[in-house]
């Protein structure tokens, strides 16, 4: 396995290696057929925040789980007051340099896929065409009852005319548009259903304790079961749902390689890893494999 850090002692020869790592992986990304496999660390530079990389290290937020969405009305409100505010700085952030440098090897023709763990819909904002939201869009909304989707967009509308009167101040922004909010605020928030049939409205994306469909999953293999190289980007891997894919690509032969700020779960199964900024590294992949007609915009 290449490590484009090094270890201590060898510190002094990290340029060296990182242009070395940064060959290797320019080398394995120019044949073809690379499936991208894209966690929150691809979106921190946007200004969204993670769980598990440097800026989850900083905050202690505590995701909302499918058992207490469902079975809780009060955890139902909590969540929908704190998304209600949230979900606007997610809607408002703009793809930042290392998306595009995706879009960008996908429109080579040197990407075939990409599965994204993201909910924010950056990679597609940002130009990507073929990519599997493996854990749903906070775009959209469905209802747990009828199963109808609608936008989100339009539930925002109607919460903001269930709730005219009502005001809050946000302290903080964490994961997935959950804004920070006093608790006293929380509790003069009001809730809507679905307009069709009554039943409980939930954001069109997986929450922990909740499965991944199958055939999304299925989906997700056979796109990695194909790959010439599956080329993680800013995810710990410390979930399974990303983390298997992983393991799926090694027992296939299929060659992994991983950029990400901070040592991953996969680290293991991969021929070269870069502990470095998704941004700066993939523009830098992009001169390396040398087509110019990649600029930050």
């Amino acid at each position: 396995m290449s490590d484009a850090t090094g270890t201590v002692g060898e510190r002094r020869d990290a340029p060296e290696r990182a242009r070395a790592g940064l060959a290797a992986l320019a080398d394995l990304v120019a044949d073809g057929d690379v499936v991208v496999l894209s966690g929150a660390g691809l979106s921190t530079e946007s200004g969204i925040p993670d769980y598990r990389g440097e800026t989850g290290r900083k905050r202690r937020a505590e995701p909302m789980t499918y058992q207490t969405f469902t079975g809780s009305a009060a955890a139902r409100r909590r969540y929908w007051a704190r998304s209600h505010l949230g979900w606007r700085h997610v809607a408002r952030a703009a793809p930042n340099d290392g998306h595009r440098a995706v879009a960008e090897l996908e429109r080579r023709g040197l990407v075939g896929g990409i599965i994204t763990q993201n909910v924010d819909g950056l990679q597609q904002a940002a130009g990507g065409h073929h990519v599997i939201e493996l854990h749903g869009s906070l775009d959209r909304v469905m209802c747990l009852s009828c199963g109808r989707r609608t936008s989100r967009e339009v539930l925002d509308e109607r919460l903001a005319a269930a709730n005219r009167a009502w005001s809050a101040e946000v302290s903080a922004i964490n994961p997935d548009g959950d804004a920070v909010l006093a608790d006293e605020e929380v509790a003069s928030f009001r809730v809507v259903d679905c307009v069709d049939c009554g039943g409980l409205l939930k954001p069109d994306v997986v929450f922990f304790g909740e499965n991944v469909p199958k055939s999304r999953v299925d989906e997700c293999y056979a796109l990695t079961g194909r790959a010439g190289l599956l080329l993680v980007l800013g995810s710990s891997l410390t979930v399974l749902s990303g983390y298997r894919f992983v393991r799926h690509a090694a027992r296939l032969g299929i060659p992994v390689a991983i950029i990400n700020q901070g040592v991953t779960r996969g680290d293991e199964h991969a021929l070269v890893t870069f502990d470095a900024p998704l941004g700066p590294t993939l523009t830098a992949l992009l001169a390396e494999l040398g087509d110019g007609s990649f600029a930050s915009r």
